[in-house]
């Protein structure tokens, strides 16, 4: 009998960003937000977690998060989707993206904004998730903090209740 991984999901919010005069689509990371997002990409390697695929919204904070974090992790990412939905998802949405990626995908990361990242968290939290963690990212997760979910099934039959949350990753 052959068993397989599952298939694992990282939801990540964004590094810190700045605060100013600039449309909200158009805010940079902030110095602090630049550490972070650098900091991210070494926690995502540590951790196992080098993305087959990353959907990052298209907003200049959550490009500039990936483009750091990833500049920081122990080998090459897979491809990379800019996300224009994700800057304005809910939920609903989130898990439509999520949906359509390919089952070659073991490890998707999601680079998007606060509170869809953690809604979306709690939403997909299932059977055997970590009740402490669940209650935490309930309450919303920090700037540069990651979720990790696992689950057994494809990624188009994904659905809520439909995987693990097995750990929340904060800036140290």
């Amino acid at each position: 009998m052959t068993s397989t991984a599952p298939r694992r999901l990282v939801l990540l919010r964004h590094a810190k960003a700045e605060h100013g005069q600039l449309e909200d689509w158009l805010r940079p990371l902030a110095l602090k937000g630049r550490a972070q997002a650098a900091g991210v990409g070494a926690s995502l390697g540590r951790d196992g977690l080098l993305p087959d695929h990353v959907v990052c919204s298209a907003a200049v904070r959550t490009r500039q998060t990936w483009d750091l974090a990833r500049a920081t992790l122990p080998g090459e990412p897979g491809s990379v989707d800019l996300n224009e939905d994700l800057y304005l998802a809910d939920t609903r949405r989130v898990l439509e993206i999520v949906r359509a990626v390919g089952d070659d995908v073991a490890t998707l990361l999601v680079v998007g904004h606060e509170p869809v990242m953690s809604q979306a968290a709690a939403t997909l939290a299932g059977p055997g998730s970590d009740e402490a963690v669940l209650d935490r990212v309930r309450l919303g997760v920090p700037t540069a903090t990651y979720t990790v979910l696992e689950t057994d099934a494809r990624w188009s039959e994904l659905e809520p209740d439909g995987a693990r949350l097995v750990r929340m990753v904060a800036p140290g």
